[in-house]
């Protein structure tokens, strides 16, 4: 038995009054229809405040402000077999600015994504591209209704051609017949009859139309113009029924009430297809070009209707060649001329009605589901590739150079003591006092910026870092104490093994690159040594990786001594031996579950590796890095860090939030060691893209980083950036931005390609992919 083919639309769906609705329902059951075996289901959008009664097709609604909707539908598609998504998109049915919030659903999803834009913009806003380019680079196909469309992708947004596809706008299948019998039955028999439909909003020019009618009149006397549909529901909130009012009080003005009939009414297809049956004309008096699509177009044309239309952009196209009529925008005299000359040529009027139901032929439903199902069928064969293809063409948000260091925000969380743990927003937060590990991670800053082209930090800062890790020694216990309140009390005798062993890591660090100040050297040498026997006692494998690059560090400069030489083999091994022991074929780790700074243990054991050319520790680290980092790569090629809502969950897939700088830091910092290591321009191209993260290359694409202050956010939630930037943010920002840095000036090949020469850094508001 041939296994089902599920497809799941997401847009807006009936009984929600829009076209948007109407034709993505339509397109469902077209599709679910199309060939045996497949099922179609609908993600509905629903808009604030409303409520709907979804048909049971309808499996999920999100609505629109509700990021947390936006997840969940992601999850739920992604755990339902899914095999390909159709995302209807226009800007104004998804939360966010621009519509961003829908990123959020497509960047998680793990099934190709095909996408029906319903509109593209000439004159985009600066989010409004971003959104769109950031959509188009998700999905593996475009679509869009007119070649006008295509033009403009390429053009405008510098979109492939291969990627975008043209399938028109589906229309009926119904067959070519006289007005006079739909007449009858809806109360026009012996009248002219000229319509428009669809939802009343002030863009449509139906008082253009109005104002055309005397003059109509005067050559065809029994002329009526039926106005079907209710006016848009986002217009009712506003202004109630003041625009349907107004056209009323218009029509009476011009003499014309009695022509001009308002059918205030959502009306069912069969409804809607027999008032098209019953026109002679119909008209689009729409007031601007930049309208991609119209369904009431594309429906009345596939009926053998004779249209009248300004020249909008999906109205050029169709109408071309003599299959209807165009006249120039906001002219009533030039609309009512045309439509007086058709209403009094019968032989004309028959002649263009027949030229558009022949050409319609091929816009029927049935061939509009067929040419998706191609479509659908191409992606999914192909979903491997593409995925590979997007991540190999992404394209990091880096400029050339990176940003330059900015110590602002880092300074003012500082006093005489040492680094603030927390802010509140960009207060620092004297409640919570100090940590030696984030006093430590200071110390790597410092020891960083002493890399050549670099900005210095201050000797009072580096000696105040220093003389906070001295203090934290207890040497009664061998062992440094981590938390101190604000009056400068300990708060404990003795800190976490992780906080030790940051503090390895420090001083391992500052005795390697510490050159302009020999004595701050030999200090950190002496203090290293004393407190490196008690990382043998250690059982957190994080402890044992910062050890490890602690002595990675203080070995570049130093001499090993037997002791130290075994200490650090000794605790490579217990991570080869954690490894071993927790990993399965689909589990390649060293515990059994996910936490903070992941990232360092593939690391330690890498950097261990290439020292003592120790091939078990170097396969062991990239093996596991690679595991690590398909679990932070989306479909689409963005960074995800393992989401701190997901700590401790045994052998499961990370949850997405919340998102932590520390781990996009230790990301960049393991990945250039794996390439050191072998030299893969995946790890490069990993290290670019851990970084892009900060900088709004991420799920909710916001960036983190203040490059005019230097600050960070403190973390990625499902709806924002957290709005405070403690210290452990700054630092990971200014760790991951020292490196990055590094590379380039290195010359690394990562930063040199012409699309990262041409990637900008921007606001978040302005964020391009070339």
């Amino acid at each position: 038995m041939t296994p089902p083919h599920r497809i799941a639309f997401i847009g807006n769906s009936l009984p929600r009054r829009c076209g948007i609705a109407t034709f993505t329902s339509d397109l469902q059951v077209a599709v679910a229809a199309s060939r045996p075996g497949t099922e179609a289901t609908i993600v509905a959008m629903t808009d604030h405040g409303q409520s709907y009664a979804y048909p049971p097709v309808v499996r999920l609604q999100i609505r629109d402000e509700s990021p947390e909707d936006y997840v969940r539908a992601a999850d739920a598609l992604n755990c339902g077999q899914v095999h390909a998504v159709s995302l209807q998109h226009e800007f104004g049915i998804f939360g966010g600015e621009a519509g961003a919030h829908v990123l959020g659903l497509l960047s998680r999803l793990n099934m190709p994504i095909v996408t029906t834009l319903h509109t593209v913009l000439a004159t985009p806003s600066p989010m409004q591209r971003h959104v769109l380019n950031e959509i188009v680079s998700l999905s593996a196909k475009v679509i869009v209704m007119a070649e006008k469309g295509r033009e403009m992708l390429q053009s405008i947004y510098a979109v492939p051609p291969e990627k975008i596809e043209v399938i028109p706008h589906g229309i009926p299948d119904v067959a070519y017949a006289d007005s006079a019998a739909a007449k009858s039955r809806l109360g026009f028999a012996g009248k002219s009859t000229i319509l428009t439909f669809g939802l009343l909003s002030k863009n449509k020019g139906i008082e253009v139309m109005i104002d055309a009618m005397p003059g109509i009149l005067e050559r065809k006397p029994d002329a009526v113009y039926v106005v079907l549909g209710a006016t848009h529901p986002n217009l009712v909130r506003v202004h109630g029924e003041a625009y349907r009012e107004s056209l009323v009080a218009r029509a009476r003005e011009r003499g014309a009430e009695k022509h001009v009939v308002f059918l205030d009414q959502f009306v069912d297809k069969p409804t809607l297809l027999d008032f098209i049956s019953m026109c002679d004309v119909y008209v689009t008096p729409y007031l601007n070009e930049s309208q991609m699509t119209s369904g009431t177009l594309a429906y009345s044309f596939g009926m053998g209707k004779v249209v009248v239309s300004t020249p909008y952009w999906h109205a050029q196209e169709l109408l071309a060649d003599g299959r209807g009529v165009l006249v120039p925008f906001n002219d009533s005299a030039a609309i009512g001329t045309e439509i007086a000359n058709l209403l009094t040529d019968d032989l004309r009027r028959e002649r263009m009605r027949k030229r558009a139901y022949a050409s319609s032929r091929s816009m029927t439903w049935e061939r509009t589901a067929s040419s998706y199902a191609a479509v659908f069928d191409g992606v999914r064969r192909g979903v491997a590739t593409e995925i590979t293809a997007v991540r190999s063409e992404f394209k990091p948000l880096v400029t050339n150079p990176p940003p330059e260091v900015n110590l602002e925000h880092f300074e003012l969380m500082c006093d005489d003591t040492g680094l603030f743990q927390h802010a509140i927003h960009a207060v620092p937060d004297r409640l919570h006092g100090y940590c030696v590990d984030d006093n430590a991670r200071a110390l790597l800053v410092a020891a960083a910026l002493n890399a050549p082209g670099e900005q210095r930090m201050s000797e009072a800062l580096c000696v105040r870092f220093a003389a906070f890790v001295q203090h934290a020694w207890n040497g009664d216990r061998k062992r440094f104490r981590n938390f101190m309140s604000f009056d400068r009390r300990w708060l404990e005798d003795i800190g976490s093994e992780d906080s030790h062993g940051r503090s390895l890591w420090a001083l391992g660090e500052c005795a390697r690159r510490s050159d302009a100040n020999s004595t701050r050297r030999r200090w950190a040498s002496a203090l290293f040594l004393e407190a490196l026997p008690a990382a043998e006692s250690f059982v957190s494998p994080r402890a044992w990786s910062f050890t490890l690059l602690g002595l990675d560090a203080y070995l570049k400069a130093a001499d090993a001594s037997p002791h130290v030489s075994s200490l650090r083999h000794r605790l490579a091994e217990r991570l080869v031996s954690s490894l071993g022991s927790a990993e399965t074929p689909d589990w390649m780790w060293f515990e059994k579950s996910l936490a903070y700074e992941n990232a360092r243990m593939p690391q330690a054991l890498i950097v261990t590796g290439i020292a003592t050319n120790d091939p078990s520790f170097l396969a062991a680290g990239l093996r596991s890095l690679r595991w690590l980092m398909d679990l932070q790569t989306t479909p689409a090629g963005c960074f995800r860090p393992v989401g701190s809502q997901s700590f401790g969950e045994e052998m499961r897939p990370p949850r997405p939030f919340d998102q932590q700088p520390l781990e996009a830091t230790a990301t960049i910092s393991a990945c250039r060691a794996a390439w050191r290591a072998d030299s893969d321009p995946r790890w490069r191209a990993d290290a670019l893209r851990a970084f892009s993260w900060f900088l709004g290359r991420n799920d909710l694409s916001v960036s983190l980083v203040d490059v005019e202050t230097g600050s960070c956010s403190d973390g990625l939630h499902p709806d924002r950036a957290n709005e405070n930037r403690g210290a452990e943010s700054v630092l990971s920002w200014l760790l991951a931005l020292i490196e990055i840095r590094e590379m380039y000036r290195l010359g690394n090949p990562a930063m040199k390609p012409k699309a990262v020469r041409e990637s900008r850094f921007d606001a978040p508001n302005t964020l391009t992919t070339h």
